[in-house]
């Protein structure tokens, strides 16, 4: 089987360009625990393993985390695996399982387990091949579970980085920890975004825990601040505002590096009648194309909430098909999603918007994220369930209004009637409709809540925070 890890080249980001987002107290700790992680780590590599490098909240923070660490001269660097289809269909169908959702109501017995060890295996003998003696490996989600026993046993530190799981344990999401089990006992330690996702076998297998929510780079392509002009203009040369004036402003976003970049590229949209102008109130989701997140469910909730002759549109965008290699389910929820707007009554249809996000440049696409989401008057995320929900963070952090699913890791971000609105059941799509008319037609109550999430991200989900958390768990490993 050929299969391989390949690197991923981050380019070094500037520690000083974090000096804006965190008080004077919050710096100086953060600079005192960067001066512990660098003797930590002074003569180790300490490596990040997960299965794309594109799509996805993990990916992101892959690709600020190692930015930062190597701009700092900490030896940090980044692998994605590579997999037959048969893996991912089944990493997927783990992935749906510790949700507590069937998924592709496929099996996970001895062929799936097999699969799995040989893909697995395969990759972990190329990882073990780049470690020094000392070095320390993050693995990341299901898809690199099956790595940990062979770098553990060649006396690598194997930590498991879990990003998803379940509120309530059912059976499904039981068979597929018992699935990974075998694999995950194995590290030196584990790491949850919540403590309700830690299953209670593994508080009993001595391997120590950690609860480390995860966070954002609030000046990174996707959160950094744009005028209202440059929204507009990125927004008109994508295809998702209309055409209606020119006021000479360009397309144009920073890079993580510095200098700016022009958005050359278009959506490709699924669209009838007039697109939304700079002036028109705007809902809009942005999620992978999967059916954990309900598009068909957020469009007939939209529908239902607003009346026909509203003037709101909706916009639900999602990477661009085939761009996310971890995802086999993408092309068929986008058909689905398809077909359940086009059953739309004519005058909705007419308001309601498919994008699908080009992924060919992932700093260009982030700058297409943000200005959607800050052109946005309510952001949804209105997720069957969620692992913890970084488009939630990203929008309140914008000071956009945020109505979603309480569910995971939204629950642990959303105040509800103050930080956001929360809907109880994110399958009740009246209230979900009410909840988001009820924030068009109340702009000041909409302006108050989006100011308070964004001070909320400043002080719960911003880089410091986690780096810290890391480095506090790399020091009681490493210790020993």
């Amino acid at each position: 089987m050929t299969v391989g890890a390949r690197e991923v080249e981050v380019p070094p980001l500037s520690l000083e360009r974090m000096r804006i987002l965190v008080g004077p107290a919050e710096w100086e700790r953060l600079e005192s625990g960067l001066d512990m992680g660098r003797a930590l780590l002074a003569d180790r590599q300490l490596w990040n393993v997960n299965s794309t490098a594109a799509g996805g909240g993990v990916a992101e923070m892959l690709w600020s985390w190692v930015g930062l660490a190597r701009g700092l001269d900490i030896g940090m660097r980044w692998l994605t695996i590579a997999g037959v289809p048969d893996f991912f269909a089944l990493t997927k169908r783990l992935h749906n399982r510790l949700h507590g959702e069937d998924g592709d109501g496929g099996p996970l017995g001895d062929a799936e387990r097999q699969v799995y060890e040989e893909v697995t295996g395969a990759n972990a003998e190329d990882v073990l091949s780049r470690l020094g003696p000392r070095d320390v490996v993050f693995l990341h989600d299901p898809q690199t579970a099956g790595l940990i026993p062979r770098i553990a046993a060649a006396g690598r530190t194997a930590i498991w980085r879990c990003h998803i799981g379940a509120d309530e344990v059912n059976e499904l999401s039981r068979e597929a920890w018992d699935f990974l089990a075998p694999y995950v006992t194995e590290a030196d330690a584990l790491v949850f975004s919540r403590e309700a996702y830690v299953p209670e076998a593994f508080r009993e297998c001595g391997v120590p825990i950690a609860i480390v929510p995860p966070s954002i780079d609030g000046l990174s392509p996707k959160n950094q601040e744009m005028t209202r002009t440059q929204i507009a203009a990125i927004l008109r040369h994508t295809g998702l505002l209309a055409e209606d004036r020119r006021d000479g402003a360009e397309a144009i976003f920073t890079r993580p590096e510095g200098g700016t970049s022009r958005v050359e590229r278009r959506c490709e949209t699924i669209s009838e009648g007039f697109l939304p102008t700079p002036d028109t109130p705007l809902v809009t989701q942005v999620s992978r194309w999967d059916r954990l997140k309900d598009p068909v469910g957020v469009m007939r909730g939209f529908a239902a909430g607003l009346p026909g002759d509203a003037v709101a549109h909706l916009i639900l965008a999602g990477p661009s098909l085939g761009s996310v290699a971890d995802d086999p389910d993408g092309v068929a929820v986008l058909a689905e999603t398809e077909a359940a707007w086009r059953a739309l009554g004519p005058k909705v249809r007419a308001r309601v918007h498919l994008a699908c996000l080009p992924m060919d440049d992932l700093e260009e696409n982030a700058a297409i994220v943000n200005a959607l989401q800050r052109q946005a008057s309510v952001v949804v995320q209105k997720s069957l369930k969620e692992g913890f929900g970084l488009t939630v963070t990203e929008a309140m952090w914008k000071a956009r209004p945020v109505v979603a699913s309480a569910t995971g890791g939204i629950r642990d971000q959303i105040e509800d009637g103050v930080t956001g609105l929360l809907l109880d059941d994110p399958y009740d799509l009246d209230a979900y409709g009410a909840a988001v008319a009820g924030l068009l037609g109340e702009p000041e109550r909409a302006r108050r809540i989006g100011e308070a999430a964004h001070e909320s991200v400043r002080a719960n989900f911003l880089e410091d925070r986690h780096t810290l958390q890391y480095v506090d768990l790399l020091g009681r490993l490493l210790a020993k």
